[in-house]
């Protein structure tokens, strides 16, 4: 049985904690702060607590560590762990710098370990059935994305709101279309904090024609998490608020040269009633088991990373920013 340590019980550590221990996996958690270690000891209380990440790293009976601190201790931890012969998973952004992603991506493959990122949207059930609708045609070609994820809080201060809370939807993005953008332009605005945006607007471009757009903020009166999908045949939409994902008959016709639009009531599309959260991890210990790259695998969190930074580029100095020397995106 492969045995679990998870770094960090904070706000989305406790999660993994709590999973990972109904999962039967959790050797021993690991938090700096009393609260932490507290809320560990309620979570799982047959698992051992500590304060030490050294003694986490060092330990034998160890097969797997969960990272979950803060991003800019990603890096750090994330290689010590990986030469220590443990194989990792990394709570979304892989790392706050992209060449420090792409050192993870190094240092996994010279130790032949697991590279595992959390994208945990990837793993929801809904998200699994729109790819198979695209997949399977249902929507026909591709055209127009976007996303929307929208709340009052929790702000953050080690990083601004495109690296909390774009990635989720960048990884579904590239997933859904199966390619990397070609160039990237973001815009935003920082009110609360110098330098920090509050609220971004990201959009994508791709080599097939296809765009996206990403909106976040975390200055917001009520909460939103929404993906739209338009294809030339269907429109789908999926409200991760209300759990609910819809498949629109609509679409554009053309009739003697004028633009016609064909409506369409939406229909409900039943997906899977399970944790998406609970899924990953278990993706998690199922590559661990099998030795088989997991679908967030340390190259898919890296094409994130280049995506964010180059969306950093452009909320810094404006313009479009291309991506050269993309990694290519395989669907798995």
């Amino acid at each position: 049985m492969t045995r679990v340590a998870v770094i960090g019980c904070g706000y989305w550590g406790k999660n993994l904690v709590r999973v990972f221990h109904q999962l039967g996996v959790l050797d021993t958690v690991c938090d700096p702060s009393e609260a932490g270690r507290a809320t560990a000891r309620q979570l799982a209380p047959d698992a051992r607590v500590t304060a030490d990440v050294d003694a986490v790293l060092a330990d034998a009976a160890i097969d797997a560590v969960v990272i979950a601190t803060p991003a800019e201790t990603h890096h750090r931890i994330a290689v010590a762990a990986l030469r220590t012969g443990k194989d990792v998973f990394v709570e979304k952004p892989l790392a706050l710098q992209y060449a420090d992603g792409l050192d993870i991506v190094r240092v996994a493959a010279e130790q032949r370990r697991i590279l595992f990122v959390g994208h945990v949207l990837e793993y929801h059930p809904a998200i699994v059935r729109l790819r198979q609708l695209i997949d399977q045609g249902e929507l026909g070609a591709l055209q127009y994305l976007y996303s929307n994820r929208l709340s009052f809080g929790k702000i953050r201060r080690e990083e601004n709101i495109l690296w909390s809370f774009a990635p989720h939807d960048i990884a579904v993005i590239l997933r859904l279309v199966g390619a990397a953008p070609t160039d990237v332009a973001s815009t935003g605005g920082a009110y609360l904090q110098a330098g920090i945006a509050d609220v971004t607007v990201t959009n994508l471009r791709f080599a097939s024609g296809i765009g996206a757009h990403i909106h976040v903020s975390w200055l917001h009166p009520y909460k939103e998490q929404r993906l739209v999908v338009i294809g030339t045949h269907k429109m789908a939409s999926f409200d991760d608020v209300n759990k609910q994902l819809l498949l629109y008959d609509q679409r554009v016709d053309w009739q003697d040269g004028n633009p016609v639009p064909i409506r369409g009531t939406g229909v409900s599309v039943p997906f899977a009633d399970d944790e998406p959260l609970r899924r990953e991890c278990a993706a998690f210990l199922d590559a661990v088991a099998t030795r088989v790259t997991p679908l967030t695998d340390g190259a898919s969190g890296v094409r994130v990373l280049q995506v964010l930074h180059a969306a950093g580029e452009s909320l810094r100095h404006g313009g479009v920013v291309p991506l050269a020397g993309v990694i290519p995106q395989e669907r798995s």
